[in-house]
C-alpha cells in the first residue's frame, strides 16, 4: 500500500480489546497504543480471548496496530536494574505484540546523562542486542522500531548519525526506524517546505537505508526549530503548520509509511486531526 494510512495513539484503558473500537470510532485506519501502563509496573497478562477479539476487530476494520513501549525505557542508564529492566520490558512488548498481531513496537532509547554520549550509545547497542537473545524468547512476528528523539536532557537518538550507529552495532536487518515530525524539527531537521523535506531525507539516506524507515509519528511542534523540546500540539497549531503535513504525505520518501498522530486534547479535536490528514493526503 503506497498511500499512507492515518491513525491515532489510542487509550488501552478498560481493556485492550476495546482499543480497535475506539480507533474505528475516531476514523482511524491504523492505531498505536500502550499495552501496559507507560509509567511503570508489570504488564497484565493478555488472555487468549482478548487476543482473539483484538485481532478479529482489527481484521474486520482493516486496522493495522502498533505498540508504544513504556516511557521509562532507558537502555543507556548506568543502573543495571534500569537498563536490563528495559531489555525485559521491550522483550515482553514484542511478545505481547506478536500475540495481538501488532505490526511494530516503538521504543525510545534513553538518556546519556550519567554515562556520556559514546558510552551510552555503545551500551544501547548491547542492550538492544540482548532483547533478541534466543535463549530468552522469540522469534517475534512484531518488528522493533527505534524512534528518533528530540534530544532534550542528554537523550540519545536525536541524530541520524546516532540511529545509524545503533543500527550498524546491533546488526539486525529487521530493526527499523520511526520518524516523529516534532522530534525531527526539535532536533534541527527542517520539514516546512518540499525542499527542506528533501534535504532532510537526503541526510537520512546518507546514513540509513530508506528501507529501514517504517512509520511516522505525525505531530506539530509547540516549540521552535532546533530547540530540543518535545512539545506536541495539534496539526496547524504549532511551528510546523498544516502545509508541512501536506508536503510530507505526498513526498516520495514517505510513500507507504503510515502516519500516527500523538496530538493532545479531547477526542473531538483528535478526530479532526485524523480527518485533516486524510484531506491533506488527497
Amino acid at each position: 500500500m503506497t498511500t499512507p494510512r492515518i491513525g491515532l495513539h489510542i487509550s488501552g484503558a478498560g481493556g485492550l480489546a476495546d482499543a480497535p473500537l475506539r480507533a474505528k470510532a475516531l476514523g482511524c485506519e491504523c492505531f498505536q497504543f500502550f499495552s501496559r501502563s507507560p509509567r511503570g509496573g508489570g504488564a497484565p497478562p493478555i488472555s487468549a480471548e482478548t487476543a482473539k477479539l483484538f485481532r478479529s476487530r482489527c481484521k474486520t476494520w482493516k486496522l493495522e496496530s502498533y505498540i508504544h513501549a513504556p516511557y521509562y525505557i532507558n537502555f543507556a542508564s548506568s543502573n543495571n536494574r534500569v537498563s536490563f529492566g528495559s531489555v525485559s520490558a521491550v522483550r515482553e512488548e514484542l511478545e505481547r505484540g506478536t500475540l495481538l498481531g501488532a505490526t511494530y513496537v516503538m521504543t525510545h532509547l534513553g538518556s546519556a546523562s550519567d554515562l556520556g554520549e559514546n558510552a551510552a550509545l555503545r551500551q544501547a547497542i548491547d542492550r538492544i542486542t540482548a532483547i533478541f537473545d534466543p535463549k530468552k524468547g522469540g522469534p517475534y512476528a512484531t518488528q522493533l522500531l527505534i524512534e528518533i528523539s528530540a534530544g532534550a536532557g542528554g537523550i540519545i537518538g536525536d541524530t541520524f548519525e546516532h540511529l545509524a550507529f545503533i543500527l550498524k552495532g546491533v546488526g539486525r536487518p529487521d530493526l527499523g526506524i520511526c520518524l516523529d515530525t516534532c522530534h525531527l524539527f526539535a532536533s534541527g531537521y527542517d520539514l516546512r517546505t518540499p525542499t527542506a523535506i528533501s534535504a532532510t531525507m537526503r541526510a537520512f539516506k546518507k546514513h540509513i537505508p530508506l528501507s529501514r524507515f517504517q512509520l511516522v509519528h505525525a505531530n506539530d511542534s509547540a516549540r521552535d526549530f532546533g530547540e530540543h523540546k518535545d512539545r506536541h500540539t495539534d496539526i496547524g497549531d504549532g511551528r510546523l503548520g498544516v502545509d508541512t503535513f501536506r508536503f510530507l504525505l505526498r513526498h516520495r520518501d514517505f510513500r507507504g509509511r503510515n502516519f500516527v498522530l500523538e496530538t493532545p486534547g479531547a477526542d473531538a479535536r483528535r478526530r479532526n486531526d485524523v480527518a485533516l490528514l486524510k484531506k491533506l493526503r488527497g
